[in-house]
């Protein structure tokens, strides 16, 4: 299963989404960074990846986007390689 990293803030109901699709796929180990926590940590996902919302989620070096990212990758069939890889 290839490593997942999410970006995310305390109370995000689209982190939740996110976390319960990633969890339904087999995913048990997420790495969660806490942006609302590290001050230093948010600077680093917006130079990463351009943006400024929670989540940012990562599988592998792929930058997947947000919730509704994932959400597209999961209908378009990509999403459960992507992890497989």
């Amino acid at each position: 299963m290839a490593r997942v990293l999410m970006y995310t803030s305390g109370f995000c109901p689209y982190c939740s989404q996110a976390e319960r699709l990633l969890t339904s796929k087999g995913v048990t180990d997420i790495e969660k960074v806490r942006i609302d926590i590290d001050p230093d940590r948010r600077s680093e996902m917006m130079e990463r990846t351009g943006r400024r919302t929670v989540p940012q989620i990562y599988i592998g070096d792929y930058h997947v986007g947000g919730c509704d990212d994932l959400q597209a990758l999961d209908r378009e069939g990509k999403l459960d390689p992507l992890l497989q890889a």
